[in-house]
């Protein structure tokens, strides 16, 4: 089972981070700068994850370098409304399109 989850990011990563602004064109600053995943991992589970830094099996770092430097807090409300994924493939798609949602509602918005 898959979670698509949001991470509050600190606004400072437009600034500081030259593709996160270059994929956001439509941020004015308004709203919030956001991370959008998936994982197997509960929300709460996955954050620490990528708060801490985390190795695979294979020693491969998978925790997201923007939510490690700039991760703030979970946004349920912009989630909650989801459901559990049965597949990974389900759940990526589901990722893509909540990105794309907040970027139209004009949030600058990383998703990998």
């Amino acid at each position: 089972m898959y979670q698509v989850y949001v991470v509050e990011l600190r606004k400072v990563v437009f600034s500081d981070h030259k593709k996160f602004r270059e994929a956001n064109p439509q941020y004015n600053g308004v709203l919030e700068c956001l991370y959008v995943g998936m994982s197997s991992k509960s929300p709460q589970e996955r954050l620490k994850q990528h708060k801490e830094g985390v190795l695979s099996e294979k020693g491969i770092d998978i925790s997201s370098s923007i939510v490690k430097k700039y991760g703030s807090f979970l946004r349920p409300s912009l989630y909650s409304h989801l459901p559990v994924y049965r597949t990974q493939a389900e759940a990526l798609k589901s990722e893509k399109n909540l990105t794309a949602s907040l970027r139209k509602q004009r949030y600058a918005v990383w998703s990998n």
